[in-house]
């Protein structure tokens, strides 16, 4: 799965451990180096961020057509390769019993980065068309993973995950909880005196992305202090999208 015609960049999913190793050094780059994350697996003479879950996922790396480098990652798990993997990466900090037994076809997303010379321009862009042909592929009908705010101190986030929790809930057919042993509510705040505003500002950009595109989350945070950040969980139920979202996701940028 290769994008074709004249762009800025090239969006496949990674055929070779090499390319594997690529998204491995970028994740490292921003996970570590950027953000102050750590692992069990990760390789710092190496400089790569990895864990056992790497061989299950399939790996959509973006790279820059001039150059050849790797800008962007996006790590894919589908439903009928979980088992294999013993379970979902998200299940280490939420119950996923909802998804699991709805019988519908569900990915879990996860090591989404984009480099930081790349932010703010089309490289999610095309990230995101790349992923939206994957969903189409495999007919996906509902999209989960955690996305994270940087940093573990709650008090400093108790606006924006009260907003989250307040205006964007998962509906219960959907509402995966984070696990009882590491729970932090996201309830900090009450919705009388939420600063919507400077809330959404505190919001990161992916789970702004997403939150547009009809994304809920679940109820519950997950601080982690491996990684330094404080997660949440995000779903989509594509089925649900209108067209307008639709569109927007998908995007003018044809993949095949």
């Amino acid at each position: 799965m290769t994008q074709q015609g004249a762009a800025e960049f090239s969006v496949k999913l990674a055929e070779t451990q090499a390319e594997l190793r690529l998204a491995q050094r970028l994740r490292y780059d921003v996970f570590v180096e950027e953000l102050g994350g750590s692992g069990e697996m990760v390789d710092h003479a190496a400089r790569l961020e990895r864990d056992r879950f790497d061989p299950f996922f399939d790996h959509m790396i973006l790279s820059e057509r001039a150059s050849g480098d790797v800008v962007g990652v996006y790590r894919l798990l589908r439903w009928d390769r979980a088992e294999a993997a013993g379970g979902f990466y998200s299940e280490g900090e939420y119950d996923l019993s909802v998804l699991k037994s709805s019988g519908r076809r569900v990915l879990e997303l996860g090591r989404s980065c984009v480099h930081a010379d790349y932010r703010g321009g089309t490289a999610l862009h095309y990230l995101w068309s790349g992923l939206a042909q994957y969903i189409a592929d495999h007919n996906i009908e509902i999209l989960f993973g955690v996305a994270s705010f940087h940093g573990t101190e709650i008090a400093a986030l108790a606006q924006p995950l009260s907003l989250l929790h307040h205006r964007h809930l998962a509906p219960d057919q959907l509402r995966v909880r984070a696990l009882d042993k590491s729970f932090q509510t996201m309830e900090l705040v009450d919705e009388a005196n939420l600063d919507r505003k400077s809330a959404m500002l505190q919001v990161p950009s992916l789970i702004k992305a997403y939150l547009r595109l009809g994304g809920c989350v679940g109820e519950g945070a997950f601080v982690d202090h491996a990684f330094n950040t404080t997660d949440v969980c995000l779903i989509m139920d594509t089925a649900k999208m209108n067209a307008q979202k639709a569109k927007i996701y998908r995007s003018a940028t044809q993949v095949s």
